[in-house]
């Protein structure tokens, strides 16, 4: 497929797609599964390769015109590389753009008349990008929070306190570090003896399953 065959639906049928989740809380979990622990990996690798090396290479900046092409461009940058280049420093290299676009989508309005779960993926970029001022970003997602969570639908509303859970675990690992330790390994960097000592916890945020997110 070529560049100028890429659309932003691709993205968002694709990861987005219309199985009735937000009415069921059994399939919203299942949702928020299958797209944080690798369940898309083999179908992104095979179907988005080329579109996430475009969306990394600058060609598809054009999306965020748009408030859905924004979304899609965010997926692209943010949840594609980590499965495209899983283990890689690579998975991490779009992080600064992806967060960028996700804030400023927030500050536009872009981020207004989108879904909650669609709008929990600016919440992630962010969160996802080390960086100065982290802990400061990630403080200034509290009404960004509470936006979603007073969105969400009866029947999905306990994935609320999930979200705040996770936020508050990410929030003290960037205070207590100021950075994501578990990255060290994958990019080269020296731990520290408190950050070995983590590390060898193996207590991620980002592996834990939705249901142990508190």
């Amino acid at each position: 497929m070529g560049q100028q065959e890429y659309q932003p639906d691709l993205v968002l049928d694709f990861w987005f797609p219309d199985t009735g989740h937000q009415h069921d809380p059994e399939r919203h979990m299942a949702f928020w599964d299958e797209r944080m622990h690798g369940g898309m990996d083999a179908a992104i690798i095979s179907r988005f390769a080329g579109l996430t090396r475009a969306a990394a290479t600058g060609a598809l900046d054009h999306w965020a015109d748009t408030p859905r092409g924004r979304l899609a461009l965010l997926i692209a940058l943010d949840q594609f590389p980590r499965s495209l280049w899983r283990d890689t420093p690579a998975a991490f290299g779009q992080d600064i753009k992806a967060a960028r676009l996700a804030r400023h989508g927030i500050d536009n309005g872009d981020f207004d008349g989108l879904a909650p779960w669609e709008q929990t993926f600016f919440v992630i970029a962010i969160s996802h990008c080390e960086g100065p001022e982290h802990l400061e970003r990630m403080r200034q997602l509290e009404p960004v929070i509470d936006t979603i969570v007073s969105r969400l639908p009866e029947a999905i509303r306990p994935a609320g306190e999930q979200l705040w859970a996770q936020h508050r675990r990410v929030s003290a690992i960037i205070e207590r570090f100021g950075r994501h330790p578990h990255r060290n390994a994958v990019l080269g960097r020296c731990s520290t003896p408190e950050e070995d000592a983590y590390v060898a916890d193996g207590d991620f945020p980002h592996l834990r399953r939705p249901s142990q997110a508190s």
